[in-house]
């Protein structure tokens, strides 16, 4: 009995050294697999714990936690700043990345984005499989895909319902035609991770259409709604497909449950728990950062926008209802985004801001009469691309919009003041009358409603503004900027707040030299933050581009893609002309007999004369004179 204590009393202190996964990621200069770089190269783990023989956790003083050391590729070219990356690897050959891949717990394969990495992964599982004899220790491969290789499944329906997707459905799932490789690759994968699943296990897991941090396949809708020169968004086509999607964190946490927990399930869905229509994103991304409304267009005019490609457009095109299963039963997710990004566009958009790097920039510009005020505040918002907000003009521009929603309210309404007619009609007499007796100006409280209204909108919030000569009073800065006093962490006393959203970054009141002037604020702000010159300003200003080789080559991809474009375009208008040709000549075939019956009976000789005597006569009941008269001159 001593002896078998003494034996259990050892087994339990036994300590288990468990070294942090070495984990390669390719493409890392991607947006994907940027991102799913950052998340795990942050993510810790315990790497000294004490273990018994039953796998109880034992205390231990000598637990250290240590992040995932993470490797990956880089493009040729490649400017990415890659802290995040204890290796980067660019331009080595095959058996150079398979020497970096066997010195790896875990290899992640992103295939979402770029076509050409389907072609590696197949290599890269494959010449891992051939290796296992020569595994030091158990490996992960990793499949990042995309439900691309869903987009043609046929739905389950049951009654009147049409059943969503799950993960148990993907050996029925079909691939876009333009995804067949992909859907290949999926199958490869899970076949090789069958044969010594001890040794080699294989994931894959399936993306949604990803979105946050800065955007990728989306930016499109983001930076047309920041910059603001669009009256209305696009969405390509009826917009009411469903698209799964998936905040990147969000799916960077799946990837690193799988590392984790090495679920027994091998393929699995990552998409958000929402259902969420392409109209529902843009317009929710065009209220959250633009002019709130959008326009249909159809669906091929997407081909012509040189951002998109031929993959990320096919992706807003696809109509899927799918429900990530798996994740819901084994996987316990710290979710950013749990129910997409129409119920999160507040917290996407200010992640957009701050990844781009479009922070607003607020100036005030205050001082004594003439002495310059709206020069320079001209001159920063030239140099910034800020708005301008002069009172007289945010004024004029509330009347007007007053106007015009009386108008447009009245006419909704079928000549019937609606409730919200109403109060505009009464607001807009109170500014009126207000101005009369003020000799064109209004009262402060009139006039602190119009700025902070003007602040708020949109416009003023993405880029910034420059306030001119606003707020003159400690009363009149008080009601602009100040919000509710919150309670201090003692609770001791109120601290004084302000509304951050609109809080001026920098009040000027100096007016010494103007150039003088517009250099401390430039020192001061720093660099424009904003989307800079478009290529056609560029054009214009006559400016030539002498990059790099690296560079020239983008550019020259760029066009070429345009061109492609331009290619799908033509081809597609050439198609549809020659079917409605083709549709014209059968409707014409198909009338032929009876244009020659009612040539031959005389039935059209006899109609036209009773028409024209129907117009001679004008009868109060033409139907009926019309058959009278075909009954009498029946030919």
């Amino acid at each position: 009995m001593e002896y078998k204590h003494w034996r259990k009393f050892a087994s339990k202190m036994v300590k288990v050294k468990r070294a942090p996964k070495r984990v390669f990621i390719n493409a890392v200069d991607s947006y994907a697999s940027k991102n799913i770089a950052k998340w795990l190269s942050k993510q810790t783990l315990q790497s000294n714990a004490t273990t018994d023989r039953e796998g109880v956790k034992v205390k231990s003083n000598d637990n250290v936690l240590q992040s995932y050391p993470v490797v990956g590729t880089l493009s040729e070219g490649s400017e990415e700043d890659t802290p995040y990356l204890q290796e980067a690897y660019v331009q080595l050959s095959r058996e150079m990345i398979l020497e970096k891949l066997l010195e790896c717990d875990v290899i992640i394969y992103n295939i979402t984005q770029h076509p050409d990495q389907v072609d590696e992964a197949c290599w890269a599982v494959s010449a891992l499989h051939n290796k296992i004899s020569s595994f030091t220790g158990p490996k992960m491969f990793i499949l990042v895909s995309t439900v691309m290789t869903w987009a043609c499944s046929e739905a389950v329906i049951s009654g009147e319902l049409e059943l969503p997707f799950t993960d148990d459905d993907f050996r029925r799932r079909q691939a876009h035609p333009n995804f067949k490789q992909h859907i290949e690759l999926e199958k490869l994968v899970a076949k090789l991770g069958r044969t010594e699943r001890s040794s080699f296990s294989t994931y894959i897991v399936v993306s949604g259409l990803q979105y946050g941090m800065g955007e990728q396949v989306l930016h499109l809708f983001f930076r047309m709604s920041w910059l603001g020169q669009e009256k209305e968004i696009p969405v390509f086509g009826e917009g009411n497909n469903i698209v799964p999607t998936i905040h990147i964190r969000d799916l960077a946490s799946v990837i690193h449950k799988v590392i984790e927990l090495q679920p027994k399930p091998y393929y699995l869905l990552a998409v958000d728990y929402s259902n969420n229509t392409m109209k529902d994103i843009v317009k929710a991304i065009a209220v959250a950062l633009g002019p709130g409304k959008i326009q249909k267009k159809p669906f091929e005019e997407a081909f012509l926008e040189q951002e998109l490609s031929i993959m990320e457009i096919n992706l807003m095109n696809i109509n899927l209802c799918m429900e990530a299963a798996h994740l819901k039963e084994q996987f316990s997710i710290r979710w950013v985004c749990e129910f997409g990004l129409v119920e999160n566009i507040e917290l996407v958009v200010e992640e957009f801001r701050q990844i781009r790097g479009l922070v607003p920039v607020r100036i005030c510009v205050l001082g004594p009469p003439a002495v310059g005020k709206s020069s320079l505040s001209q001159q920063i918002c030239d140099h910034y691309k800020l708005h301008h907000i002069q009172l007289t003009e945010a004024i004029s521009e509330t009347i007007s919009h007053l106007e015009h929603m009386v108008r447009t309210t009245i006419s909704v309404a079928e000549n019937e003041e609606s409730p919200l007619a109403i109060e505009a009609q009464e607001l807009l007499n109170i500014f009126k009358e207000n101005l009369e007796q003020n000799g064109g100006m209004l009262d402060d409280h009139l006039l602190v409603r119009v700025v902070v209204d003007k602040l708020m909108t949109n416009p003023c919030k993405n880029q910034g503004f420059v306030l001119d000569g606003f707020p003159k009073t400690y009363n009149q800065a008080k009601e602009v900027f100040h919000v509710e006093e919150q309670e201090s962490e003692d609770k001791a006393s109120p601290v004084p707040s302000y509304n951050k959203k609109i809080m001026p970054d920098i009040t000027d009141e100096k007016a010494p030299d103007s150039q003088l002037l517009m250099h401390s604020i430039c020192e001061s702000v720093g660099q424009p933050r904003n989307y800079g010159l478009s290529s056609q300003e560029v054009q214009k200003e006559g400016r030539i581009h002498t990059g790099t080789p690296d560079e020239l080559a983008r550019e020259q991809k760029e066009v070429e893609d345009a061109l492609q474009r331009s290619a799908h375009w033509e081809m597609w208008t050439k198609t549809l002309e020659e079917k409605r040709q083709w549709e014209v000549q059968q409707l014409e075939v198909l009338t032929v007999p009876m244009k020659n019956y009612l040539m031959d009976m005389n039935i059209m000789t006899t109609m036209s004369q009773g028409l024209i005597a129907c117009g001679s006569a004008w009868p109060e009941d033409p139907i009926d004179f019309l058959a009278e008269y075909l009954l009498k001159n029946n030919p």
